[in-house]
């Protein structure tokens, strides 16, 4: 019916949202491709999904990189400025190669050449936002890692907040020069400031995270649709749990989840020994998902297992909490299984999403990214103690499984076409 470009970046948490809304256009008929760095070519492609390589790519070998990307205070720059806007002239090149004959770009708040090719080609397309945090909305305001600490602003109201963030955008305004240089080159007008107002378009925005999560604010952008969290629950290949992993589920209660998701487990320093360490004489069995590191996690206490990974929307509803570093997709999955949570944040939308984990009442958060086994288990065992949180956690994620984000998103996207 239609061809839809879906222009992505970043980690798996920003890819499989753009998947899910790709295999569900599909089963619509139409011939979604999503766009991102080569690195995912097989996970696309091993769905049946058409990918586009787009600059930059990414090298998950380069653990100097991760770790200063993953800088609380300094991430944002280091991603922004080092590596997106350095190659957005690449960016819009691969892109526009990637959208030759189609009819409908959706573009990540990462990808900065999607808005700048859409103006100039004048090609529809709808913005998409993944977290709350990036509507910067003073009705709602988020934490921001850099500088957590203005939450404490929040009580004060909108005007305060509106202040606040409009100060942060003008710390970040020169950040966004490379993409105003290339619109001078292509013949565009100034336009917004492509790191905020810039990236919204006026054919409407998708806001993939659920109301309940994330309310709609009357100072979001005009023609913003809440739709939902969008899961992402086909495996390649339908590989489901490791045996072994689904041999120590059935071996014994509910264990605790600890994991990183996909980009802090790679600096995950003593995050998974002292993870061992705090639930080691506890009674509480635990599963650690370290990635490649797992199988480096030798002499782990009775009732602890590491596993390099494993299928969320399987696993998570199994386990008695999750505690993990706070990205976006995992927040979502626990919220969904319905089982507290305990976030330990690392940089970016982290520390907002473990606030917003907090005030909706189905988790805790430490400050610190790497607490100690003591301070993990103090903290787990108030958490796993609490019959609220596990009562609230229940009611929020029945329902988070009644929405349907995916679905919402595509019928929106549908309705572009009639």
């Amino acid at each position: 019916m239609a061809r839809i470009v879906l222009a992505t970046f970043g980690s798996y948490g920003d890819l499989n949202p753009f998947l899910a809304l790709a295999l569900e256009l599909k089963r619509r008929g139409h011939d979604p491709v999503v766009a991102t760095a080569e690195g995912y070519r097989g996970d696309v492609e091993g769905r049946g999904v058409g990918f586009a390589p787009v600059r930059p790519d990414l090298d998950r070998g380069d653990l100097a990189l991760f770790t200063r990307a993953l800088d609380r205070v300094k991430g944002p720059e280091v991603i922004i400025r080092e590596i997106m806007m350095p190659r957005v002239r690449e960016s819009y090149a691969d892109l526009e190669r990637a959208t030759a004959g189609a009819d409908l770009l959706l573009s990540h708040s990462l990808t900065y050449a999607a808005p700048v090719l859409a103006e100039k080609k004048g090609l529809k397309w709808l913005s998409v936002v993944l977290q709350p945090l990036m509507f910067l909305s003073a009705e709602d305001p988020p934490v921001l890692a850099p500088a957590p600490w203005l939450a404490a602003l929040r009580p004060l109201g909108p005007a305060v907040n509106r202040l606040v963030f409009r100060l942060v955008k003008l710390a970040g305004s020169r950040w966004g020069d490379p993409v105003r240089a290339l619109r001078r080159e292509l013949g565009l007008p100034r336009g917004a400031d492509p790191l905020f107002d810039g990236q919204y378009s006026p054919h409407g925005t998708l806001a993939l995270f659920s109301p309940l999560y994330g309310p709609p604010q009357l100072d979001w952008p005009e023609g913003t649709q809440a739709c939902g969290f969008p899961f992402l629950d086909s495996d390649i290949g339908g590989k489901g749990l490791d045996p072994a992993l689904e041999a120590f589920l059935d071996a014994g209660t509910p264990p605790v989840v600890f994991t990183l998701g996909s980009a802090a487990v790679m600096i995950a320093g003593d995050f998974f020994r002292n993870a061992a360490a705090a639930v080691q004489g506890h009674g509480v069995r635990a599963i650690l998902l370290a990635g490649p590191s797992a199988k480096d996690l030798t002499d782990l206490p009775n009732g602890v297992e590491a596993f390099e990974s494993a299928p969320y929307h399987d696993l998570f509803p199994r386990c008695a909490a999750v505690v993990h570093s706070g990205g976006i997709g995992t927040t979502a999955q626990v919220l969904r299984a319905g089982v507290p949570q305990l976030i330990v944040p690392f940089a970016h939308d982290q520390y907002d999403n473990a606030a917003r984990v907090v005030r909706l009442g189905v988790g805790e958060a430490l400050p610190e990214r790497n607490p100690t086994g003591r301070e993990l288990a103090a903290t787990l065992s108030r958490l796993l103690d609490d019959d609220e949180i596990k009562q609230r956690a229940a009611q929020v994620g029945a329902a988070i499984r009644a929405e349907n984000g995916v679905m919402v998103a595509c019928d929106t996207i549908d309705a572009l076409f009639l």
